[in-house]
């Protein structure tokens, strides 16, 4: 089956074209089912190769499908690397993809662009697998950029809504930038070791010293890459603005592809990190700052979405946290966790907006455990695990990474702590003001109130299943588990270990770090409880005022106003000088002005085209004459 790897992206590539050109005479009823198809094929391979390896004594194959690039000293293959890691990716891009897809069917229905939209969550898909399957940086490079593509084109989707057209643009710029800082370092990778290929690349890594200033600075670049894609300090503000797109590309991209991207790039480095201590600090403390930041703004947000959005932002910073202090199994744990979860939140999100007439003000909802009661009870679900609430899934992916980060440094672990509380806090407050107390919406839209299809409600069911059950790959040997993801995942983090000391707590410690964690986000469940049921707050209006901490955070810490007035503004005035100074006045000044200047001539000289015999014999003899007087001059 493994040999067959190549199919894996092209049932998806395939689904693209059908659908896109069919996209005008093909019936609804057989885009969804092209389109869902494909993916679940994609899924029944992938599923094929994960049984395969996992059976198997060999720990990683190389796939070369031709060779693409060759010049002087530079040869790159197109091809495909299956090891245990990206088995494990594979099986979560395309089974929650297909989740997505067959949700999409319902939520989609009335879209004059349905065949469009499926062609492009199939390109996604398309991408993001070639991402995770590639050999090399550069193949890695070409799915990095196209879900990148994609993400624009499906942000963008009701592209003739300005708001969310320029959401869709904002998330393309950032995301060039980090892409800059990726392709440098791979650039360098090639400069100083001779390869793109991981293989080989890795393997001469490892006997280079930690620190070295060369894998320092390609780590740092290749984070760079990382923070755009991934939605991390200081570009981040890109992702809650993709709630612009259809709820089902929410899903999409915080759950299952293009956020994933720089944890599985780095996962795939990890002996590069490894080797730079500096970068592994530096990726550590981003990415605490990041799931602080983006914590404490969801705490006072209105917009069912935003929460949700600012929720993704801060679980990747958990994800990062992890990778830096070289808990590489928990940071990908918490990426399966995490795409099973919140999956099922936007989705469920989705589910409610679908309901309430696309009103997503928590504001305006309330009530509505009774009409939607799958809704309700499968969010209740994908809340309790992204809080870190045994024996829920995101349980077992957050402690793991919370443990790694006591030991390596006490005080991160603390802020890492109350960030798991806000964590817990904002969400349950999402809930209670969603499900619990009187209907605040209109009476229309309290009369429409209905449960979602169960083209939209099974995807739901199934994905609150695996976020229950989910952390089952990973129970610890403190809870008497063998913790089998990490025994899986051991040959693709072989050099790290090598290079490194194993988590080496006693088991009275880690019930106590356990205890710690889960009790807070108890506590904050309640306080939740307490404020927006019992005492039935509702959140205040978006002009009434409000403390200065409650406003700052209301207004996301004001960075998008900060950018804009430091890089946008500066920008602006600096591209308007150089079209109106440099460009219109000295530039075609310049080229105008000689083109004025040879027009004004040619009439003056044109003058001298009289017609008349006479005055011709006059020049012909003045000429003679300077020609004579030339002459005499030179002798």
């Amino acid at each position: 089956m493994i040999n067959l790897v190549w199919l894996v992206p092209l049932f998806p590539l395939l689904g693209f074209l059908i659908n896109g050109i069919g996209r005008n005479f093909l019936p609804k009823s057989i885009v969804g089912l092209i389109g869902c198809l494909a993916v679940l094929l994609s899924f029944g391979v992938s599923a094929g190769i994960f049984y395969e390896l996992s059976e198997s004594s060999a720990t990683s194959y190389h796939q070369p499908l031709f060779s693409w690039i060759n010049a002087g000293n530079l040869s790159i293959a197109f091809a495909f690397q299956v090891d245990h890691l990206s088995s494990l990716m594979m099986l979560v891009v395309t089974g929650v993809g297909f989740l997505i897809h067959i949700y999409s069917i319902g939520y989609m229905h009335n879209d004059k662009g349905y065949a469009k939209f499926f062609s492009y969550l199939n390109l996604f898909i398309f991408f993001m697998l070639l991402l995770v399957l590639g050999s090399n940086y550069v193949v890695m490079f070409i799915g990095w950029e196209g879900v990148g593509l994609c993400s624009y084109l499906l942000i963008g989707f009701w592209y003739k809504n300005d708001s969310y057209s320029s959401a869709a643009r904002k998330a393309f710029v950032m995301n060039r930038i980090g892409d800059l800082g990726f392709l440098i370092a791979v650039f360098l990778i090639f400069r100083y070791f001779g390869s793109v290929e991981f293989g080989d690349v890795f393997s001469k890594a490892a006997l280079m010293p930690a620190g070295a200033p060369v894998l320092v600075v390609i780590t740092l670049l290749l984070f760079v890459g990382a923070t755009g894609k991934s939605a991390q300090i200081p570009l981040f503000t890109w992702l809650p603005d993709a709630m612009a797109g259809p709820t089902p590309v929410s899903a999409l991209i915080h759950a299952a592809t293009m956020v994933t991207a720089g944890i599985y790039m780095i996962a795939r480095s990890n002996i590069l990190f490894t080797l730079a201590p500096v970068t592994m600090d530096v990726v550590a403390i981003i990415g605490l700052a990041t799931a602080i930041l983006a914590a404490t703004i969801a705490i006072t947000q209105t917009d069912i979405k935003k929460v949700l959005a600012y929720s993704t932002v801060s679980q990747l910073g958990y994800m990062f946290l992890g990778l830096g202090v070289g808990a590489y199994t928990g940071a990908f744990f918490h990426v399966i966790t995490h795409a099973f979860f919140k999956a099922l939140l936007f989705l469920g999100a989705g589910s409610v907006i679908h309901a309430m007439s696309n009103e997503q003000d928590l504001r305006l909802m309330g009530g509505l455990r009774k009409k939607l009661p799958v809704t309700f009870f499968t969010m209740l679900a994908g809340t309790i695990a992204i809080s870190g609430i045994p024996p829920f899934s995101g349980f077992f992916s957050k402690d793991e990474i919370l443990a790694h980060v006591y030991e390596h440094n006490k005080i991160f672990w603390i802020i890492g702590v109350i960030g798991a509380m806000l964590t817990s806090f904002y969400m349950f407050r999402m809930v209670y003001l969603t499900f619990y107390g009187k209907f605040r919406g209109t009476h229309e839209q309290e009369h429409h109130l209905h449960e979602s299809p169960p083209s939209m409600t099974i995807p739901l069911i199934v994905l609150a299943v695996l976020s229950v059950v989910g952390g089952v790959i990973g129970i610890p040997e403190v809870l008497g588990g063998h913790h089998w993801l990490a025994g899986y995942l051991a040959p693709v983090f072989a050099m790290s270990t090598a290079k490194g000391t194993a988590l080496a707590l006693e088991h009275s410690t880690e019930y106590l770090l356990m205890a710690v964690s889960v009790g807070g986000a108890i506590i904050a469940a309640v306080i939740a409880y307490v404020k927006y049921v019992a005492k039935r707050h509702v959140p205040a209006s978006d002009h009434a005022e409000r403390g200065i901490l409650a406003r700052i955070s209301y207004n996301k810490y004001y960075i998008d106003e900060i950018y804009n007035a430091v890089v946008t503004k500066p920008l602006d005035f600096l591209s308007g000088f150089f079209y109106k100074i440099i460009d219109k006045a000295a530039i075609d000044g310049i080229v105008n002005g000689l083109g004025k200047a040879t027009s004004l001539a040619g009439r003056g000289l044109r003058l001298l085209q009289a017609g008349n015999i006479g005055f011709y014999l006059f020049m012909m003899v003045a000429g003679i004459i300077a020609l004579l007087l030339y002459g005499f001059y030179k002798i």
